[in-house]
């Protein structure tokens, strides 16, 4: 199809993310879009840059089905080139900033990255890892001068048309690949599509629209705290673009007392805090001087809200509503939410499912659990990934029986409201960050004078959960804490390495010889507190 006409017909009709800014662009036109320090953008001019990378990208020879990896701290730019990958068809790569460079390699490299955009923080980093990415052919830095051997992005990009790109992209075409914490030492790439994305974000305006006394919601002013290289806080912004509400991205890595005074100086309505956020700003000190009258939603995810830290964001913020939100990246990411209408005396319970989300509770048969008893978690609907990249087989068993099988141990009451129990596959969620105790413990099994080990998450005040290390040494050998945690930060994210360590002579075993990790658990502490 070459008719221009033809092809912004097509468009029209085809759930897609790009199109959704264009048409953003044409009915909201003098409406902020973005707020990214002094930048602050229209719907017309955000639209614009957007078009104007796309192009630029063309210009490359990226076309659909292209990857870009993203390295960045939140920005405009950042955003920019979600949008402007989606536009041509291509497929985005956001990299999380905190991965070691063995780590960064590995996700640049299976993406099949073409082109790599590069924040100015982390040009050297990448500079470091450049001879190992033989697929990447470009490099672009998001920087105030140019980078020798990088494109210069607001240069660059400045040379070309802001009118929309026309490629005809299908609603089922990629868009991004999300990847994810490996429970085998690799992560996965969880590829999301279009209609993924568009219709996560209607489902969740079923629930948001339904709630009252939230106000002019169409007018609201949101503030996204956490990273967008994760989908919960790119997945928070996408839904505030869909419904044309204006979006602020803090120009501080996070800062609690900087978040109070952007809520008060921008008149900030809505926000998203990953519980580990939400309790430093907690601890701001003089807390209730700042002018937080205009919030009105507390939206909370990537991990399980405390009810302690829910009761002093009720005492603090008394004119907000909570919606706690739960899901994975492999969903879009949600699956339930629990509305500040519903949420009282469910405060441990992480709401109903989204409509057009089946959530079924099932044992190691995928057989379904009497209401009230403990179950996997598995579901169905139109959010659910397309598939893990490159891994047929890891999506063969995620997708057992036509149903995405999450790990998440629930259950369910009768009223059909959910509640976190543990996680089958242990991982840890640390600030909001997910950990998998499988790539550590192969990292530990390298020392040499180590003989086994586990790890699981220890509660923590602060983060939700944290790293424990619990090593048994070879006979005749001896370790500190210290020894444990430097060669683990050699080799890991700094994030990943383990808070605290503890030595036993042996780790404790069921007659199969597996690691009773609930043992440890019961030893060292609960993963999650309510």
């Amino acid at each position: 199809m070459t008719d221009k006409k033809a092809i912004e017909e097509a468009l029209g009709r085809r759930l897609l993310v790009g199109e959704m800014m264009a048409r953003n662009a044409r009915k909201f036109p003098y409406t902020e879009a973005m707020v990214y320090g002094d930048t602050r953008l229209t719907y017309k001019q955000f639209n614009a840059r957007i078009n104007q990378l796309a192009h630029a990208f063309l210009d490359l020879g990226l076309k659909k089905g292209s990857t870009v990896a993203i390295i960045s701290f939140n920005c405009n730019q950042f955003l920019e080139a979600y949008y402007a990958v989606g536009k041509i068809g291509a497929v985005a790569a956001p990299l999380n900033v905190r991965l070691h460079p063995e780590e960064l390699t590995y996700i640049v490299d299976h993406s099949d990255a073409e082109a790599f955009i590069v924040g100015e923080p982390f040009i050297d980093l990448v500079r470091g890892i450049q001879k190992d990415l033989p697929k990447v052919k470009h490099y672009i830095s998001i920087s105030e001068k140019p980078v020798e051997g990088m494109l210069h992005f607001e240069s660059w990009v400045a040379k070309y048309s802001a009118e929309e790109p026309l490629v005809l992209v299908d609603e089922d075409d990629p868009l991004f690949i999300m990847y994810t914490a490996g429970t085998t030492g690799r992560p996965k790439g969880a590829v999301l599509t279009h209609k993924n994305e568009m219709v996560m974000w209607m489902l969740a305006s079923a629930f948001v629209f339904a709630e009252p006394n939230l106000g002019d919601i169409w007018n609201y002013r949101a503030f996204a705290a956490p990273p967008v290289f994760h989908l919960a806080a790119f997945g928070y912004c996408q839904f505030m673009f869909f419904i044309g509400a204006t979006v602020v991205l803090p120009v501080e890595v996070f800062n609690p007392v900087y978040i109070m005074e952007t809520i008060e100086k921008e008149k900030i309505n809505t926000i998203l805090l990953v519980p580990a956020m939400a309790f430093f700003v907690l601890n701001v000190p003089d807390i209730d001087k700042y002018d937080t009258s205009s919030l009105r939603i507390w939206a909370s995810g990537a991990a399980i809200l405390p009810t302690e830290t829910r009761r002093q964001i009720y005492k603090h913020f008394p004119n907000v509503g909570i919606f706690d939100l739960f899901g994975q990246t492999e969903m879009s990411p949600l699956v339930c939410a629990l509305t500040p209408s519903e949420s009282k005396g469910r405060e441990a319970s992480v709401g109903r499912a989204l409509p057009f989300i089946e959530i079924r509770l099932v044992d190691d048969n995928d057989n379904d659990v009497p209401v009230g008893e403990i179950g996997e978690a598995i579901y169905r609907g139109p959010t659910v990934m397309k598939e893990y990249y490159k891994n047929p087989e890891a999506t063969a068993e995620a997708m057992k029986n036509g149903w995405f099988h999450s790990g998440d141990l629930l259950r369910q009451d009768e009223e059909g409201f959910f509640y976190v129990v543990d996680r089958k596959k242990d991982m840890i969620i640390s600030g909001g960050e997910n950990i998998y105790p499988a790539e550590i413990e192969e990292v530990l099994y390298q020392h040499p004078k180590i003989l086994e080990c586990a790890v699981i998450g220890a509660f923590d005040e602060e983060w939700g959960e944290s790293v424990k290390a619990i090593v048994v040494c070879k006979q005749g050998e001896e370790m500190s804490e210290e020894e444990v945690v430097e060669h683990c930060k050699q080799h890991l994210a700094s994030y990943k390495k383990p808070k605290s360590v503890d030595f036993m002579d042996v780790l404790p075993r069921n007659p199969a010889g597996k690691v009773l990790k609930t043992v440890l658990r019961e030893k060292y502490g609960k993963s999650v507190k309510y």
